[in-house]
Order: structure tokens, then C-alpha cells, then sequence
């Protein structure tokens, strides 16, 4: 067991110092565009200002014969385009692969310096992050890397949710996790085909109405769909906040649902989740509104915060109660806001800030 106080020394001679707290930038989306395809790729300088954070995919949505020219795609990606204040990421191929070694001993020497943050799929326990860790030292130090890398895991199989608190603490580079809802549902057998969302199965039926006899069981009874992931993001919200980290909604794979993309998108923010994943231009747009505060809820939350005056104490505000307690509320509200809208104009024309 290493020793807490050789926690943030390097793995390696010559990395860089790792970080002590995770910076909080604008994250309310994570856009992913596959790096081999020339005619998306020429487009990314357009979507660079409407997102949060761009991805360069390597993995799953890749096809094995197109593994070596989307690796080679994203090191000129990064060595070309100017992302501003856009954070740029990568997912890499699983660790059990065959190409997950080539993408970092490519990437880091050639665009290390380009890249926030390396995204790990299938992440089981600390035993994979301490092998990343390790590895990013080395190829840092060999590079000459003046800023650390970070790592984002994904939560794509049972042993990686029971593992969970494990994989938050096993390096001071992990950044976030992501739920992956389409290979999580296949490890722990689930019976749904979707990516993310709810499932009409999935439901609570109200109690039958009462008839002259008794129950009538076979009268139409209003039904409730319920949330397959509850469990799964709220645990992982807590992982994330207990060490430090963000976590992130995965994908909605029916893009044409929109509807249904942006409820889901809703239940995770209210949750604490601090952004999504976007598979599709459409869901950038969706993901940006759900994941920033509404105008109304930022100016309510500044009435309590200047009600409330030292922050102690109660008031009753409208009608209802509000304590100390409320005030945290709403200086996350108001923060939140605050940081999105250094960045958007809109929106902070919106807040009024």
C-alpha cells in the first residue's frame, strides 16, 4: 500500500506533478466524432465553439480494419485544430484489446500536450488506473509533458460499479466516471437492447380500482416507467463527490427520441451529474440546456442566497421554509451558472450576470 504522503509525487522520473483537485470547466456535453472519417473531421473547427468538450473515439463505434488510420486521424486532429477553450478528449480502446498500448504510446508524445483527458472503457477496479497511471508517467516524462494527463473511467460492467469507490481512489489523475448503459445492461444480463433510457417493461402499476365485489383486477390501471439506471448513477454520483470527481450520463442511442434523450438527460442532472454524452449533433443543443441552469431557478436561488443574509439561521421566504441548508442548494445553483456563463454569453445575458 503506498504511503498517502507519496500519493502526488509522479510515477516517474521527470513526469509532472499530479494534480491536487480536479479543475471544473463547462462539461455539460461530451461530443464524440470518429477520426477517421476525413468529410466529419473537416467539420470539427465549426463544432469546436458549440460544445463543452470534443472526443476523438477510437473504440467501440470504430470498425478493427479502421483501429490504426482513427488513431492517425486524431493525432492530426490535434496537431491542427485550434480548440480554444474547448476541452479535447479521447476515448481509447479497452485495455484487454490489442490497440489500447499503440493509442497511448502514440498519442501522448504527439499531441500529450493537446489532450485533457484520456477516457478508459471497461474499467473493472483500481488495478486498471494504476496501469494507465503508471504507463502516462512514463510516456509524460519520455515526452517532456509540463501538465499531467488525466483519466475519465467508464462503468461498463458489474465488478466496475461493486469496484466503484476502488477506481475513484486509485490515482490522483482520475477525473471522472461515465455510466455506459449498452455493455453494462449485457454484463449483468439485463433484458433491454437500448442504449440508455427507461424500458415500457421496466414499470409500476397503480393498485386496481375497488368495485361493489372487491378489487377489479382486470380494469385499466394507470402505469408508471421507471428509471432502469437509478440506482447505478446515483451510486456513481456519490462515488464521484465522496473523491473528488465528475460524474457524467453515458449515451442515448435512439437519436431521433429526442424527447425522450432529454428526460433522461434531466433525471442525471437533477442527480448531480454534470454533463452527457452527445452521439449526435442533436443531442449537443439538448445536453447544453438540461445541464445549465434555468433562469428562473439561478434567480430564485440568488433571492434565498440575499434573504438568507450570513447564511444561518431560517426565514420563511413565499411560504415555505429556508435554512442554511437551502442556501448550499443554491450556491451550487448559482456557481454553476456563474461558471457556464463566463463562457456563454447568452446565457449569462440570460442569468443577468
Amino acid at each position: 500500500m503506498r504511503s498517502p504522503r507519496d500519493f502526488f509525487k509522479p510515477l516517474a522520473a521527470g513526469a509532472p506533478e499530479p494534480v491536487r483537485e480536479i479543475p471544473f470547466r463547462p462539461s455539460r456535453v461530451i461530443h464524440f466524432f470518429p477520426p477517421h472519417n476525413e468529410k466529419l473531421t473537416a467539420k470539427l473547427p465549426d463544432i469546436v465553439p458549440t460544445t463543452d468538450i470534443l472526443l476523438g473515439n477510437l473504440e467501440d463505434a470504430i470498425p478493427m480494419a479502421d483501429k490504426e488510420a482513427a488513431r492517425a486521424g486524431l493525432v492530426k486532429v490535434g496537431q491542427t485544430v485550434d480548440f480554444g477553450t474547448t476541452q479535447f478528449w479521447t476515448r481509447i480502446n479497452s485495455l484487454d484489446s490489442p490497440w489500447a498500448l499503440d493509442d497511448l504510446t502514440t498519442l501522448v508524445p504527439a499531441i500529450g500536450d493537446k489532450l485533457d483527458v484520456i477516457m478508459v472503457p471497461k474499467v473493472e477496479g483500481p488495478e486498471d488506473i494504476h496501469y494507465v497511471d503508471r504507463l502516462l508517467a512514463q510516456l509524460e516524462a519520455k515526452a517532456g509533458l509540463k501538465k499531467p494527463l488525466l483519466v475519465h473511467a467508464i462503468l461498463e460492467t458489474a465488478r466496475g460499479v461493486a469496484n466503484i469507490e476502488a477506481i475513484c481512489a486509485a490515482s490522483p489523475r482520475m477525473q471522472g466516471l461515465s455510466l455506459g448503459p449498452a455493455d453494462l445492461a449485457a454484463n449483468r444480463r439485463m433484458k433491454t437492447t437500448r442504449v440508455g433510457g427507461g424500458h415500457p417493461d421496466y414499470l409500476v402499476r397503480a393498485d386496481p380500482p375497488m368495485g361493489a365485489d372487491g378489487p377489479e383486477y382486470t380494469a385499466t390501471r394507470t402505469i408508471y416507467q421507471q428509471d432502469l439506471w437509478h440506482y447505478t448513477l446515483a451510486r456513481m454520483v456519490d462515488a464521484c463527490v465522496t473523491y473528488g470527481l465528475l460524474p457524467f450520463y453515458g449515451p442515448f442511442g435512439d437519436i431521433k427520441d429526442t424527447v425522450a434523450c432529454e428526460d433522461q438527460f434531466r433525471n442525471a442532472y437533477l442527480l448531480g451529474c454534470v454533463g452527457a454524452w452527445s452521439l449526435h449533433p442533436v443531442q449537443i443543443d439538448i445536453a447544453k440546456r438540461v445541464f445549465s441552469p434555468r433562469p428562473e431557478d439561478v434567480r430564485q436561488a440568488q433571492r434565498v442566497i440575499d434573504a438568507m443574509g450570513d447564511g444561518t439561521g431560517a426565514i420563511m421566504l413565499d411560504g415555505k421554509m429556508e435554512d442554511d441548508a437551502s442556501v448550499k442548494q443554491c450556491k451550487v445553483v448559482v456557481s454553476l451558472a456563474r461558471e457556464l456563463a463566463a463562457r456563454d454569453p447568452q446565457l449569462a445575458e440570460a442569468y443577468g450576470f
